[in-house]
């Protein structure tokens, strides 16, 4: 494959894969909107802990093998079947565990129908075990057309019982039964659309070669996703579930914007970077193209957001909801140095140093618990701040092995985004202005996204035009398409 039609085709993909992002991450941000307009701050805290907990077990089973199965350079249809019957291994553990241990989180937390919660909810570890090698072989081959057909299609359907269920008052339940029927809808079309279908082979010699390499993702993976959950674990337990889920309903909008344009280049660009992972300077600059691009297109929204917050939430999450605007402008910022994060540590995956991807991981978790610690007895503003500096270390600890394998540090990395930094930030001011003008409601979020485009657009045509034009190149060959 020449580089031409390499670059049209991780081009596409990704494409595709922010579709599969946004598209269903967009309907599921609609659906969590309808049922935060139904339910109450008290009952999204309350499945917001059960989804924490769900989370962590999901990363045992699904972590770890599902990228060495993306990375390595040889693999074979049953070495498919052989991850995914370990995978089914670890979810039944996992779900065990759950089913067992569901009593005492209950009692931990003071609320009994988390015991029920987590026993029903804990059934999708099962699917998710067959749909995290599914999304491995639509990854590795780059089919992510057919992954954004079954997610819309499954968010769809299950965001459509959701609702009827919250209007039929069955609270919590209404948001468990919703994941339920996303993941084994999910699955079920999957089946249809993948051709890899699986096998009932287990070949343990190629097990323990994926083993050797996934081990090290899945712990790295285990610690990143503990840490990013502890932050609603400590909520939960110290503050309301109220507040916990004030917290969520916060994170919600910048997280869709950050963490699925982050999931989409990590999708896309780890199999690309695998390819070049014996090539340092076309790896470079692979990896400044997808820092200086997501920066492009990621900074401008989380500093919109951060500008439209308020009227935002009171015209979107109603009134009830406005005590976690000043939550989420801090997590706007907290999102913000997002591109190095995900980009440094695919770079370091395609290189098979999966090695410096757990050490990083551990220093970060060290640098985390400290800041979390100071601020516990500050409340939650206090916790998010100091949230948000350590995100800074952390990007400095990320961008470490790119600045030692491939002369491409954290230094380099921020000059390269400072451009969109300065033109997202200008844009903001000329946003929060807006309200000066007397409007409200819906015409007035209207005029600060207009404001906010035209002056983002003409500062990226006075000092960052090579990604205006770029960005203006790539949509003309999408079209073309």
């Amino acid at each position: 494959m020449d580089t031409a039609t390499s670059k049209k085709t991780i081009t596409s993909n990704l494409l595709w894969k922010i579709l599969e992002l946004g598209g269903t991450q967009g309907i599921q941000a609609v659906v969590s909107i309808l049922l935060a307009r139904i339910l109450s701050p008290d009952e999204f805290g309350t499945i917001g802990l059960i989804t924490i907990f769900l989370t962590i077990a999901n990363t045992i089973v699904q972590s770890g093998f599902a990228t060495a199965l993306i990375q390595k350079k040889d693999v074979r249809d049953d070495d498919f079947s052989s991850v995914l019957w370990v995978s089914c291994g670890f979810a039944c553990l996992m779900y065990a565990i759950l089913f067992l241990c569901a009593p005492a989180v209950a009692r931990f937390y003071d609320m009994e129908i988390l015991t029920g919660l987590l026993r029903v909810t804990g059934i999708i570890l099962f699917p998710g075990a067959l749909a995290s090698v599914q999304t491995s072989y639509v990854s590795r081959n780059m089919q992510f057309r057919k992954l954004f057909i079954g997610s819309l299609i499954s968010v769809i359907i299950s965001g459509t019982v959701a609702v009827i269920m919250a209007l039929k008052g069955f609270g919590v339940w209404a948001m468990s039964w919703q994941q339920i029927i996303f993941w084994f809808l999910l699955v079920v079309v999957m089946f249809f659309l993948v051709s890899w279908k699986p096998k009932f082979v287990l070949l343990w010699t190629r097990v323990r070669e994926f083993l050797s390499f996934g081990w090290k993702i899945l712990a790295a993976g285990l610690l990143d996703t503990i840490w990013v959950n502890i932050y609603g674990l400590v909520i939960g337990k110290k503050f309301s579930a109220a507040e916990l889920g004030g917290y969520n309903r916060a994170e919600q909008f910048p997280k869709l914007i950050a963490a699925n344009l982050g999931t989409a280049v990590q999708s896309v660009m780890l199999p690309a970077y695998s390819k070049a992972q014996d090539e340092k300077d076309r790896l470079r600059d692979m990896l400044q193209s997808t820092i200086r691009y997501s920066a492009f297109f990621l900074l401008p929204m989380l500093a919109g957001l951060f500008a439209v917050s308020r009227p935002l939430v009171a015209l979107v999450l109603t009134e009830k909801w406005l005590f976690c605007v000043p939550y989420m402008q801090i997590l706007c910022i907290s999102y913000m140095l997002w591109p190095i994060h995900t980009a440094n540590l695919q770079a370091a995956n395609a290189q098979g140093r999966s090695d410096l991807f757990l050490k990083i991981e551990l220093l970060k978790k060290v640098s985390g618990i400290i800041f979390l610690l100071i601020s516990l007895r500050y409340g939650i503003i206090a916790i998010l701040v100091l949230k948000t500096i350590n995100e800074v270390v952390c990007a400095v600890l990320n961008a470490a092995p790119s600045g030692r394998l491939l002369k491409y540090g954290f230094g380099r990395q921020m000059i390269d985004m400072l451009p969109s930094f300065i033109c997202s930030a200008v844009m903001a001011a000329a946003a929060m202005l807006i309200p000066l003008t007397g409007l409200t409601g819906i015409v007035l979020i209207l005029v600060q996204i207009i404001t906010g485009i035209i002056v983002y657009a003409g500062l990226s045509y006075i000092i960052n035009r090579e990604m205006l034009n770029g960005t203006i190149t790539l949509v003309k060959q999408l079209a073309g398409k």
